[in-house]
């Protein structure tokens, strides 16, 4: 009996909803990049970017990666900041959903001369 008391628990207890089903507690990624293409119907192309340490010349440098995602209500334009999430594969290449546009793009007015 003195046994049972010092018995840890290694796999948390779910949580459950209303409908007595157990609630998703699984941590989803999340980018930050700027929208280089709309082109697709309800799909963005995003770019992220980051600075990493060479590993052999240890100097920062620029590298980006290009994700596919999912824009649902086609609220994303190009130059747009926004916010990525993962999610679970929707095609092909799309295995990211939109979650916000954080900052729309400037449009810069035309120049007249």
């Amino acid at each position: 009996m003195a046994e049972e008391n010092n018995i840890e628990r290694t796999t948390p207890v779910p949580s459950f909803t209303k409908e007595g089903k157990a609630a998703a507690t699984r941590h989803h990624q999340e980018k930050v990049g700027i929208v280089t293409s709309t082109k697709m119907q309800k799909t963005i192309v995003v770019e992220v970017r980051r600075r990493v340490e060479h590993s052999v010349y240890k100097r920062i440098v620029a590298r980006r990666s290009k994700f596919m995602a999912h824009d649902e209500h086609r609220k994303a334009k190009e130059g747009d900041v926004v916010r990525i999430v993962e999610s679970r594969p929707l095609s092909k290449n799309k295995r990211w959903m939109l979650k916000e546009v954080i900052r729309a793009a400037t449009i810069a007015a035309p120049v007249v001369q």
